[in-house]
C-alpha cells in the first residue's frame, strides 16, 4: 500500500500553516518502516489543483490542514474520513487560494480518489500578521495530532521510529527551507 501524507496550509499566517508545519515536524522525527507499504511525505502547501497528478498514485490518503467545527475551540483535534465528514466540520480551508476540499471533490468525481481521512484543528490566528509563529492551542494540539496519526499508521501497519526530538516551534521557524527527501518533488 503506498501511502500519502499530505500537509496543507500557507505557513506566512500562523495557525493556517500547521498542516505544512505539522508533516515537516514528522519527516524531521520519525523514520517510518513497513514491509509491504511506502510511507511518503509531502508539504502540500496551497497547491491545491497541481497536487492532483501527485494524490492519484496513492492508495491511502492522510490530509493535515486546519478545519473549522461547530461548538469547536482553538486546538480542538479532529480525525475523521473524508466521505464519512461528520456535519458538524467545516472544512473549507482558511487561506488557501484554491480549497483542498474542492480539488479532493474533483479527484472523487473522476473516481481517482485513494481512501482519505483528514488530521483537522482548530486554528486560533489566521492572517493577522505574517509570521511562522503558532499560538499556544495549536503548539498544544501537536501532541494530540501526533498521538492519532501514530494510532492510525499502526493500524496501516506502518512502525515509526524516532529519529530525533524535535519541537513544533523549532520546526515552524525552519520547515520552509527544508526539503523533504522521502517524498516525491512537485
Amino acid at each position: 500500500m503506498n501511502i500519502l501524507i499530505l500537509g496543507i496550509g500557507n505557513i506566512l499566517f500562523q495557525d493556517e500553516g500547521i498542516g505544512a508545519h505539522f508533516i515537516h515536524y514528522l519527516d524531521e522525527k520519525y523514520e517510518f518502516e513497513a514491509k509491504e507499504s511506502t510511507v511518503s511525505i509531502v508539504d502540500g502547501g496551497t497547491l491545491a489543483q497541481r497536487l492532483i497528478p501527485e494524490i492519484v498514485k496513492y492508495d491511502e490518503l492522510i490530509v493535515i490542514d486546519c478545519i473549522d467545527a461547530d461548538n469547536s475551540k482553538p486546538g480542538d483535534v479532529y480525525f475523521f474520513d473524508y466521505h464519512k465528514a461528520p456535519s458538524f466540520i467545516n472544512w473549507q480551508g482558511s487561506a488557501h487560494e484554491v480549497e483542498m476540499l474542492q480539488t479532493l471533490n474533483m479527484i472523487d468525481m473522476n473516481k481517482d480518489l485513494p481512501h482519505t481521512n483528514v488530521l483537522g484543528v482548530i486554528p486560533k490566528r489566521v492572517a493577522d500578521d505574517t509570521t511562522f509563529e503558532l499560538s499556544k492551542e495549536i503548539i498544544d494540539a501537536v501532541k494530540l495530532m501526533e498521538e492519532v496519526i501514530i494510532k492510525h499508521l499502526k493500524k496501516l501497519d506502518i512502525e515509526m521510529k524516532i529519529k530525533r526530538e524535535v519541537t513544533i516551534e523549532e520546526i515552524a521557524q525552519i520547515s520552509f527551507k527544508r526539503d523533504i527527501i522521502n517524498g516525491p518533488k512537485i
